[in-house]
This record gives C-alpha cells, structure tokens and sequence, in this order.
C-alpha cells in the first residue's frame, strides 16, 4: 500500500521505506518552536532534564508574541525567561520586540520551515506550515523540552482524509471562508488525530495565504495536521522567502503522494460553490453563509492574527474600508501578522486608509486572539474576527460572543456596525 504525502515526510526523517497509519515512530526535527507562554515552561522542564545545550541552535526558534508587547510584570517575566535562555544557549532563531512577529506568520516569511521539513511547536496551529508542504504539528511544553535537548520526537503516523478541490473561489471568498466550509461539513472533531490532505485542480487557484489560513485551521477540525502538494505557487513563495542566512539555507523536499495512497474520506470542495462563511458561537463548526446570518450587530471586528494576518488579508480589508468609515460605535483593530507585513502597509498606502477610516493599527501580536489584551471583550459584546477560535471566554469574558470571518465580511461587518455582505457594499 502507498503512502500519503504526510507519511512519506515522516518515514524520511524515520529512516524508514515504509510507515502505516498507527504506527509508533521516531522521527527527527527541522524545527522546535515556543512562543512565550508554552517557552518558559519548556525551559524549565529542559533544565530539569540537565541538558547543557540545544541539539541545533539554529533549529530551535523563539518567537515572544502572546502578550508581547509585554502586557505586565507576569508577561515581562515570561518574556524575560525565553531571552535569557536564548543569550544562553546561543540561539539564533530568536526574534525580540522591533523583529518579531505573530509566530506562524513570520517563520515562513524567514524562510524557516521549507517543504518536506518535520516542525513541532508548542503551539496548536504549528499545523500552519502544512501549506508549504511540511509535517507540522503542534505539541505540549514537555515535548518541546524533549525535542530542544535530542532534536527528535515520537509520533503516531496519522491517518489521511483527503480533500479534492476544484473549481475557483469567487470574489471575496479566501481561505478562511474554504477552511470554515469544510469544517461546517466534517465538526470540530471531523478530521481527529488525521492528517488533511488538500490536493486537486482548484490547489492551484488557492493563494499561498490562502493555503497558510487553510493548514492554520486544520487543528479545529480535530486534524494532526493540514498539508497542501509543492507546486509552483509553493516553490516561488520559498524562493521568494529564502534565509537570507547561509547557514539556516535548507534543501526543499516535496513529497507527492502515492497513486495507491490509502485515505479514510475522499471530499470533494467545489471552489465556486462557496459562499463568504461566519462561524457562530461557540464552535468554528457552527458555519452560516452569509446569506443566511440575519441581523446580528457588533461591537468590535478584529482583522489579524496567524490566520488571517497576512498580506492579502490586509489588502482585501484596504479594499473594503479605503473610502469608507468604520460604524460609530464599532471598534476596528487591525494587526499584521509581522513586521514586514506592517511595513507593506505603510509602503501600500493601506495603513492610511485604516486609520482614515477609523481603524486601530496595532502591533503584530497574539493578544485580542486569546483575549489576552488589546482587544478584550467585555460581558455582552459581539466581536467579528479573523481569528480561528470562537470558544466560550475566547477573546474576554465569557458572556462575550465571537463570530470568525475571513477579511473582506470582517472589514464590512465594521463599517455596517452588523455582521454584513462585502458583496452589497
């Protein structure tokens, strides 16, 4: 029997010809990544363990971007802890305040994790980097410790359900409006410790952020992982994104699928048939088109975070806003997802148009995405968001309510102070 495209990337970095789904495997890593809440207990258990030194300092990276800027003195100190054991351990791949970014949007602009790389990271949407054709998944801070101390870790080789799509999105129809379709067709639970392949003739009308925000979302389908084939759009993006550094410089490795490949669920996913998508309270299962939402007015809309931080995200919110005002009583916080992001805005004319508008431009950080700051919602207040979790308490209190879109219904959701069709604009 064949292998998928995820079981051949762990059978290379096995050592092995062949792996099965269910099978029990040591695999070796490209990448360990933290962030600064899921880095300071990882060091701690590191420290315990009595290891010296990383196995690679150039393949372990730290990424401080939940509550960074430091948000207070408990935030300071996390942050505090991440830096020390960098300068310590002499890791390269650290990025500080005025450097980073939201972390699953600035390791690929670095061009950290090329395809056929196996990353783990303490952080559940690691599965991001599945759109450059890479196994990646995310794991708790004891794993993470493991992994900086011996450069491998264990996994169970997942099993595959594979997503055919065709056709073509329609206008303001991206990623996230795809990703939360399927997720309305399989549950949150649909696709459960299983790998998602996405393959077929519409990959190719999908955009590389598109593809990012899709492998981003694999995790709320219950999914090990999300993986999309290396074509051209993949090898120009990593061209384009290559290390500038010689010595963090990789070999990419695309894996294709065998013919005889077997999956538990083929789908198929006609692009065209999909409408702009809101994922209700409190699951990102619970999906409305939005020709079916009604009237549900808004408090806040929030447009960034790893799902939908990207380039094209702010440009598709640029479109909608330029010319337009935020509704008055509506709070419109927009953050790129890194620095450079923020910098295209500036360059692209897009963060005067925000702020004309009405909007905030924020720094690149997790914070109103986990309700950690900027951005929290008070007992009672609608959010639409961007974001990728909609949980009871996600983004505040836990009376608060938080309906996901993609950037085009969110920036018209702000400027009609009701969740609202980018289309009727």
């Amino acid at each position: 029997m064949g292998m998928t495209m995820t079981q051949k990337i762990l059978a290379s970095h096995a050592g092995l010809k062949q792996v099965k789904a269910g099978q029990f495997i040591e695999a070796e890593l490209d990448i360990v990544l933290a962030n600064d809440i899921t880095g300071p207990p990882a060091i701690k258990e590191f420290a315990e363990m009595g290891v010296k030194g990383v196995f690679d300092a150039n393949k372990v990276v730290l990424v401080p971007d939940h509550f960074t800027p430091n948000k207070d003195i408990k935030a300071a100190e996390q942050c505090k802890i991440l830096r020390e054991f960098a300068v310590s351990r002499e890791i390269s791949n650290y990025f500080e305040v005025g450097e980073m970014g939201i972390e699953h949007a600035l390791l690929p602009e670095k061009g950290l994790v090329v395809a056929g790389d196996v990353v783990i990271g303490a952080d559940s949407h690691t599965c991001t980097y599945g759109a450059l054709g890479a196994f990646a998944t995310g794991i708790g801070s004891t794993d993470m410790a493991a992994g900086m101390a011996t450069g491998k870790s264990w996994f169970k080789v997942p099993a595959a359900i594979r997503f055919e799509l065709s056709g073509r999105p329609g206008k303001w129809v991206g990623g996230k409006d795809v990703i939360l379709h399927i997720i309305g067709m399989i549950g949150v639970d649909g696709a459960l410790y299983k790998s998602m392949e996405f393959t077929g003739s519409g990959v190719a009308r999908l955009s590389m952020d598109d593809r990012l925000t899709m492998a981003n979302m694999a995790i709320e389908a219950g999914a090990k992982n999300g993986i999309f084939p290396v074509d051209e759009k993949t090898r120009e993006y990593m061209k384009t994104h290559r290390n500038k550094n010689r010595a963090l410089a990789k070999r990419i490795r695309a894996f294709k699928p065998d013919g005889d490949a077997e999956y538990e669920r083929v789908i198929d996913i006609d692009l065209s048939k999909i409408r702009p998508t809101v994922a209700f309270p409190h699951l990102p299962e619970n999906t409305k088109t939005i020709d079916e939402v009604g009237d549900v007015e808004i408090d806040q809309v929030v447009i960034g975070s790893c799902t939908n931080g990207r380039y094209e995200d702010m440009k598709t919110a640029a479109k909608i806003l330029k010319g337009r005002k935020v509704a008055r009583g509506v709070r419109c916080i927009i953050f790129p997802g890194t620095q450079q992001v923020y910098l295209d805005c500036v360059r692209d004319g897009f963060a005067e148009i925000f702020i004309k508008a009405g909007a905030v431009l924020s720094a690149p950080t997790c914070g109103p995405c986990l309700g950690g700051h900027s951005g929290v919602l008070a007992a009672g207040e609608r959010a639409v968001s961007t974001t990728n979790r909609n949980f009871v308490g996600r983004m505040g209190h836990v009376d608060s309510e938080v309906y996901l879109a993609g950037p085009a219904v969110a920036a018209a959701s702000a400027i009609e102070g009701r969740i609202a069709n980018p289309e009727e604009l």
